[in-house]
């Protein structure tokens, strides 16, 4: 053991703390109160009660016993219409939040007419190019009664405004509007890598949304800091958690440097986690992120309203975990990770569907997604008390690691002057191909199991059936542009564009008049040509 803390405390190479997950050979063969003494963990400051603080087991006192996390499973695709009837098949069989995939053009900020989108249309999720398409997908849906989150980042701040527009076309009250939009640009730049303008202007548009929330729709998280995406590019989960953390910092920040005061915005910050296979390591994540941000926001930015100190997260099993060989073994991976979700203390949960590496999922697999959330919910137990797992000499031990891990690289973020800088210069991206390349490596040298993959192989691959996407889609997409286009009011189009222009050429707040572009019937499109006049088109560095 000793060893193992001399490698924590003392490397020579700096990064190296951050960019492993625990070994095998690193793990003890059992752990006692000593572990946790020499990490320096306090019962009283570090445990606590669950919606006490540092709320290191849980942020309500109750947490499933009274009620359950938000089952919200991740669905678009095709038009507008083939979403809005597969939202209302999960609702019937008993989801209670709508999570909106968007197709790759919506989410680069094509129309669908545009030739950039040929043979994109609707192909990975649903197409939303005007807001007649918004209006479309949320038909019969009452937006005051269920919540919505929306899995945006480069065009959050369009499809916000058309979300807006729509709850103002059907006469919903904004503050009584609740759900989340991702509008996280920081994790594209590090991970995904979907973004239109440079970091600078993509952060001060993520943080127009979460000052226009803020003052408008007190109900809506305007943000969620995700590190799903992060991990899913082959981060460790101490690398997820760190450049997760630190992102929202960056928020915070920009958010404080325009004047607004913490306990203003901090309790509608929301945030978005993987969960892996390593079952122990990812309940301890989910509890030392709690305690590391309640932590900061408390002692270092001074918030005063307990709310702005909880850290509240949706989760998402781990698609990158999930194989094409052997798909019914998907339903396993899915269900442990969920489980370690739910005793991790989530808020909200998407669990992946078996076939997703070969599809969109199918009704038949979204089914069983589904089920298998309601399964832990109703049949295990595991909701009948709070933080199970809180008090294990194990998970105490990895939750203190974690903490502890982060603030050290902290202070190495701090020497390159902020987060965004590190960026900028591809630090985090840097770590991050790193350990994606050591753990297929792993994989390839048969170091890491992965059933169906390198171990307990089959001669005979499984088929199973699978979504088929509608090709017609495209064609009655740019079709509705076309009609749109003709009998919309041109010269109000270009007026109000042009009022987009100088609000972002004067460092105004952009979303009330993205709104009012959104019911002038601009596209999506449209508006970014404008934003790309102001801002630029951004070009990433290469990074070796």
């Amino acid at each position: 053991m000793k060893k193992y803390l001399g490698w924590l405390n003392g490397s020579n190479l700096q990064e190296e703390r951050f960019r492993e997950n625990l070994s095998f050979e690193q793990i003890d063969l059992v752990y006692t109160r000593e572990h946790l003494e020499d990490l320096g963990f306090d019962e009283e400051k570090d445990l606590g009660f669950p919606g006490e603080y540092p709320f290191t087991r849980g942020i309500h006192k109750t947490m499933y016993r009274t009620k359950t996390w938000t089952m919200r499973q991740f669905a678009g695709f095709g038009s507008p219409s083939d979403t809005n009837k597969r939202f209302k098949y999960l609702l019937s069989l008993g989801q209670t939040g709508l999570s909106v995939a968007f197709d790759m053009p919506s989410l680069m900020g094509f129309d669908a007419d545009s030739p950039l989108s040929v043979g994109e249309v609707g192909v990975e999720g649903v197409n939303v190019s005007c807001l007649a398409d918004m209006i479309e997908l949320f038909d019969g849906i009452n937006l005051e009664k269920v919540t919505v989150s929306m899995t945006v980042n480069a065009t959050a701040p369009i499809i916000f405004a058309f979300f807006v527009a729509t709850c103002i076309k059907n006469n919903y009250a904004l503050d009584k509007v609740s759900g989340t939009i991702q509008n996280d640009m920081l994790k594209e730049f590090i991970a995904q890598k979907e973004w239109i303008v440079p970091p600078r202007p993509s952060v001060k548009l993520a943080c127009d949304i979460i000052e226009f929330c803020s003052k408008n729709m007190p109900k809506f998280n305007p943000i969620s800091i995700s590190g799903y995406h992060i991990r899913e590019a082959g981060a460790t989960a101490q690398q997820e958690l760190n450049f997760t953390l630190a992102d929202g910092l960056a928020y915070v920040d920009e958010c404080l440097s325009r004047g607004m005061h913490i306990d203003e915005f901090a309790p509608r910050l929301s945030f978005f986690f993987d969960v892996h296979n390593d079952f122990f390591e990812e309940i301890a994540k989910f509890r030392a992120a709690r305690k590391i941000w309640a932590r900061l926001m408390k002692e270092h930015y001074g918030a005063k309203n307990p709310r702005s100190w909880l850290l509240r997260t949706h989760a998402q099993t781990a698609g990158v975990s999930l194989t094409a060989q052997q798909p019914y073994n998907n339903i396993v991976r899915v269900a442990l990770q969920a489980l370690a979700a739910v005793l991790g203390g989530v808020q909200s949960l998407h669990t992946n569907s078996m076939d997703e590496t070969l599809s969109l999922p199918t009704e038949h697999a979204v089914k069983i997604a589904l089920r298998t959330q309601q399964i832990i919910a109703e049949e295990t137990g595991v909701t009948n008390t709070v933080d199970p797992l809180g008090g294990s000499y194990y998970v105490e031990y990895l939750t203190k690691r974690f903490e502890k891990a982060f603030f050290e690289f902290l202070e190495e973020v701090k020497k390159m002057g902020s987060i965004l800088h590190a960026v900028e210069v591809g630090y985090p991206q840097r770590l991050i191909s790193e350990s994606s390349f050591r753990f297929q490596k792993k994989v390839d040298e048969g170091k890491e199991k992965i059933v169906g993959v390198n171990v307990h192989l089959e001669e005979e691959e499984t088929k199973i059936e699978t979504h088929q996407a509608n090709k017609d889609v495209e064609r009655k997409q740019r079709a509705k542009l076309e009609e749109l286009r003709k009998k919309r009011d041109h010269n109000e189009v270009l007026q109000k564009l042009d009022t987009l222009k100088q609000t972002l050429k004067s460092n105004g707040n952009s979303i009330p008049v993205l709104i009012d572009c959104a019911l002038s019937n601009c596209t999506l499109g449209e508006i970014v040509n404008v934003i790309t006049e102001v801002y630029g088109n951004y070009r990433e560095k290469s990074v070796f």
